[in-house]
């Protein structure tokens, strides 16, 4: 088509009306606004769409202008671009002009700048964000969700922009910064969330992937531009981070809208040490190990990296170490239990307690196990090495290192297990990283003596310290295993002084009623009891003062007299009694006996 000169013939067609520059191609040619010339305009828009997809065409394209003829609709509708177009026609030729133009624009990037369409999308952009009113039709396929509003113009407006900026050229991006596009698009998210807040859809949550993608575009590498971003994106991140987790799992792209929160926090905020700090007091890290606590597969990895990059902050390290989560968990039992499930996943073998059993290869996975050796120049990294960029593994250990291995509280023995192995994480690495060079150097020719010894030696260091980790591990095992023991003998202990208690108070019980129903055990205890008085009184006498009886005469009762007694009724059985045999006491009367003895 393209070497034929078709190809140009339906580009000057389908710009003709927009540019009116006259062209041999299209003379005496007229388009009507009948319903099939609106059908056949629509048509053409797709070929260029078409055409982008080509290298070859790039050059037709940029020849014919079709960049100005898209660039004419981007602008407000507040009437029809051509008079017999109808409001709903028009319509759905800009929404579909501006979708062709996020497949032109970059291909056609010199172009684009030239004819200044950052000025003119920020502008139209503008526009929709305004009160002016405007009531979309959202009758076609590019204007669904937009009855009665101008989300349609503004979703496919960011499209544009988004496929221009992904190109990372910094022309773009200087041209969008120089005209303030990070403090517009700002407010533009502002607005999106607001809205989305009131009802939910598609469109918006596309229009805030975007624009947050852009933003971590135009900030990325730049200092000053992220402390622009901080002055109100970092509030404004935060509410994305507070998403309620259900909403994950449904049918909208909540979970790609996180993503892209996430890769704008990266990007826009990590670096900038005001940004940071912004982030930091809004509680940003709690946020984020509450999301990390959710342990989905597509979060975990990039959490964690935000994490490692900002734990340079010193703010940070303390932030993490007072986050709780649910039922008080720490996030260094967090971290460890993400450590154990990608150990699953990735299939090392562990034992049921956590425990080492391979301590030649104690942290290579499954799958480079089954992996043949085959020889790579040294700019192709090993599996080894590309390991510690897919797993979250390394991470985890950078994380390790800031928070401590010891004093870390909420962790079981189990989890102190783990740690051993996280503590040694770089050391088995290394470990592993030498095992491939010895058996890739082996697979081609045979080492000198030197070599062999010390490539023997490495090999024997590293699995001498995956002994020595395994034997650390019987250690923390052997002394839970002890303090079990010291736990159980003291609630044994304590049962067993239950049983005792009861036993002493049985038999209290039983002395009292053997007191009050067998006269010969009532005098049995009178005569124990006159022998511990004699016993407790001084064999010295005294010369001055009176002698005191201790019995009062024709006293009938089944306890020790004294000056004053209570009477209570029988306690009921397996209750303490307050007197014993055994333990001297003051004696009591009834008020009866007492008044009977003061008479005589």
């Amino acid at each position: 088509m393209i070497e034929s000169g078709f190809a140009k013939v339906l580009i000057v067609l389908a710009t003709c009306t927009e540019v009116k520059l006259p062209n041999p191609l299209v003379k005496g040619f007229k388009l009507t606004y009948s319903y099939e010339d609106f059908e056949m305009k629509k048509l053409l828009f797709n070929v260029l769409q078409i055409f982008s997809r080509d290298p070859s065409a790039a050059q037709l394209l940029s020849e014919n202008h079709v960049m100005p003829a898209l660039l004419y609709y981007v602008k407000q509708n507040r009437k029809s671009g051509f008079p017999d177009w109808s409001a709903a026609q028009y319509e759905e030729l800009q929404l579909h002009a501006l979708a062709v133009l996020a497949s032109v624009a970059p291909v056609l990037v010199d172009k684009y700048l030239s004819c200044q369409a950052n000025t003119l999308l920020l502008v139209f952009l503008e526009w929709c964000v305004g009160q002016d009113p405007f009531f979309g039709q959202g009758s076609s396929f590019h204007g669904t969700g937009g009855r009665g509003n101008k989300l349609p113009q503004m979703r496919y407006s960011l499209r544009a922009l988004r496929s221009v900026v992904a190109l990372y050229d910094d022309a773009v991006s200087i041209n969008l910064c120089d005209q303030g596009a990070i403090s517009q698009l700002l407010d533009i998210l502002k607005y999106a969330a607001d809205k989305s807040k009131e009802k939910e859809g598609t469109v918006l949550l596309e229009i805030q992937a975007d624009i947050l993608f852009i933003l971590s575009v135009l900030c990325e590498n730049d200092v000053h531009r992220k402390e622009l971003f901080s002055c109100e994106g970092v509030g404004i991140l935060i509410s994305f981070f507070k998403m309620d987790p259900r909403k994950l799992y449904c049918a909208l792209s909540h979970n790609c809208l996180l993503l892209s929160a996430l890769d704008c926090l990266w990007s826009c905020v990590i670096g900038c040490y005001i940004a940071e700090d912004s982030f930091i007091e809004k509680q940003g890290i709690f946020l984020l190990l509450d999301l990390l606590a959710l342990k989905e597969k597509n979060l975990c990895n990039t959490i964690l990296g935000i994490l490692v990059e900002l734990s340079d902050n010193p703010k940070m390290v303390l932030h993490m170490s007072v986050w709780r989560g649910r039922r008080d968990q720490t996030a260094a039992n967090l971290l460890i239990q993400l450590w154990r499930q990608e150990e699953l996943d990735l299939g090392i073998r562990r034992d049921q307690c956590g425990m080492i059993i391979d301590t030649k290869r104690p942290i290579t996975t499954s799958f480079q196990k089954q992996q043949k050796v085959i020889p790579l120049p040294a700019s192709c990294p090993t599996f080894a090495i590309m390991e510690i960029s897919e797993s979250i593994r390394a991470k985890v250990y950078l994380l390790f290192c800031k928070l401590g291995f010891e004093n870390l509280p909420g962790l079981s023995t189990k989890d102190f297990v783990t740690l051993t192995i996280i503590q040694h994480y770089i050391d088995f690495k290394i470990g592993e990283v030498w095992s491939e060079i010895s058996a890739e150097i082996k697979e081609e020719f045979r080492p000198v003596t030197p070599d062999e010894i010390n490539l023997k030696h490495i090999s024997d260091v590293s699995e001498n310290t995956g002994k020595m980790v395994a034997s650390l591990q019987n250690e923390l095992l052997e002394r839970q295993y002890h303090q079990e023991i010291q736990e159980e003998k003291k609630i044994y202990k304590k049962i067993q002084d239950t049983h005792t208690q009861r036993e002493l108070i049985n038999k209290s019980w039983e002395n009292f009623l053997s007191r009050t129903s067998n006269y010969e055990a009532l005098k049995k205890a009178k005569m124990l009891q006159e022998t511990l008085i004699e016993t407790s009184t001084s064999k010295l006498n005294t010369q001055n003062g009176p002698e005191h009886a201790i019995d009062i005469p024709k006293l009938h009762t089944t306890i020790g007299p004294g000056r004053f007694v209570t009477v209570k009724s029988v306690p009921r059985q397996q209750e303490p009694l307050a007197d014993t045999d055994h333990a001297p006491r003051k004696s009591s009367v009834c008020k009866g006996a007492l008044r009977n003895y003061q008479k005589r």
